[in-house]
């Protein structure tokens, strides 16, 4: 390891607008609306707002600043709209997924980028900018930390790499020296926390730290602003993310081909509001329906073969099999499974069926297990689906689901994406919303465009 917290510091220093190639600014667009939409449906119906922003209130956070929440109704402190932002966006389990670094980029990175552009009157170019240099940062950073290492451990490189990528941001926004952005990177060191635990019972933590992660790269790029000394060689030093976060760490992935090989392109986005893990086999699961004509009574078991991430975040039998909260069923391969089995679709009304008697006896068919060929590959969330009826075993090799760049949903999918999870909250607004991120470089202040999108 070798000065990979200077480089990184240094390339987001230096970017600039007009080194961005066009299919980069294009697609982070693209990105932050796709990532919006679930934000501003979460506001109103996550189950877990109503506590994030009673605490708010609770602790006298909820002063009106001058930051955009989406899909509410006033504005909020910097700090505070990150951290809203950040746990709405994540909380439909909707948002986008870097394969290589098994992470949701957007989730961190926009709320930040957000929350300082408009506090500083950024322009759209400049929060593009921005939201790009955090994509690089957290993508790399969880390509560094090795996905499958950094979960053995126990975390959750959304929120611990995330806090780096938000930092980032801010820091691109706010104009930081090199050396300045070094020390929002030490303080980001201190900061980068997040927790596999709420597996065990459907928790709401990977909503809210994630939100706390953009929270925490918008405050360490504000003390760095200030003169705060934060410490060097956070990412390679000997205390640093790199030693304490992961078994196998590879440095040099947090740095190869920066500036010429963008990993923004590498994002891919859901088609299904749950755990990236469960896509391709949901995709396999719905086209053998409907190529066989399947109905649950002809099925006799389905086997569901997984990367062992996935069977770690997905496929524990014993407490994912008929999962009661919406998280637990985010993360379980049976329900999403059967669900998808059961009507041939899946979206986020069809939380409603958490519970359904039909979909829990049609759950009780599958086994989920590790399965050596989706070891070592490229890519770590492909699925093998076996479906045993009357007829014989119908069997699929899905070695990625759709939606990743090679499947990239055109323009019109994600505007459609977008209007079906935003319009319930934004009603005739929502579509005004949507053009003005589409061409979000045209604006000169950013804040013209995010009061669209308050309710």
């Amino acid at each position: 390891m070798a000065h990979e917290t200077a480089t990184l510091a240094a390339f987001v220093c230096n970017l600039k607008y007009e080194d961005i190639p066009a299919e980069v600014l294009e697609r982070a667009k693209v990105l932050t609306l796709d990532f919006l939409g679930s934000a501003i449906r979460a506001r109103r119906e996550a189950e877990s707002t109503p506590s994030l922003l009673k605490m708010l209130e609770v602790l006298a956070l909820d002063g009106k600043g001058e930051s955009t929440v989406f899909g509410d109704s006033k504005t909020w402190t910097p700090a505070v709209a990150a951290l809203l932002n950040g746990a709405l966006g994540h909380s439909l389990d909707f948002d986008d997924t870097h394969a290589d670094s098994s992470l949701h980029p957007s989730a961190p990175v926009v709320p930040a980028a957000f929350a300082v552009g408009e506090m500083v009157g950024a322009s759209g170019r400049d929060v593009l900018t921005a939201i790009v240099a955090g994509y690089e940062v957290c993508c790399r950073l969880g390509n560094a930390l090795d996905p499958t290492s950094h979960y053995a451990r126990g975390f959750h490189p959304t929120a611990t790499a995330g806090t780096y990528g938000a930092a980032a941001a801010a820091s691109k926004l706010f104009g930081l020296s090199e050396k300045q952005i070094i020390s929002a990177f030490g303080v980001s060191g201190s900061q980068a926390a997040g927790s596999l635990q709420f597996l065990l019972n459907g928790a709401w933590n990977k909503r809210y730290q994630v939100g706390a992660a953009a929270m925490n790269g918008v405050i360490a790029a504000t003390l760095a602003r200030n003169d705060f000394i934060g410490s060097t060689e956070s990412v390679e030093g000997k205390h640093g993310l790199l030693v304490g976060y992961t078994d196998d760490a590879h440095p040099d992935k947090a740095v190869a081909e920066l500036g010429k090989s963008y990993e923004t392109m590498k994002i891919g986005v859901k088609p299904y509001p749950s755990c990236r893990y469960t896509h391709a086999a949901i995709d396999a699961l719905i086209a053998m329906r409907r190529e066989h004509n399947l109905t649950p009574e002809q099925v006799k078991r389905v086997e569901i073969g997984l990367h062992r991430n996935g069977i770690t975040l997905t496929g524990d039998a014993a407490t994912k099999r008929h999962p009661r909260s919406i998280v637990g069923g985010q993360f379980s391969m049976f329900f999403t499974g059967a669900l998808a089995l059961d009507q041939g679709s899946f979206g986020w009304d069809d939380y409603g069926r958490l519970g359904d008697a039909a979909i829990d006896a049609l759950a009780d068919k599958f086994d989920v297990v590790q399965d050596a060929r989706l070891e070592g590959r490229v890519h770590p969330f492909g699925a093998r689906v076996s479906i045993t009826t009357d007829d014989g075993v119908h069997e699929r090799l899905y070695a990625d689901p759709s939606g990743e760049p090679n499947s990239f949903p055109d323009a019109q999918a994600m505007q459609q994406k977008f209007l079906t999870l935003a319009r319930p909250v934004l009603n005739a607004r929502a579509q005004q919303f949507a053009d003005a991120i589409l061409s979000l470089e045209r604006f000169d202040r950013v804040a013209k465009a995010t009061e669209l999108g308050r309710q």
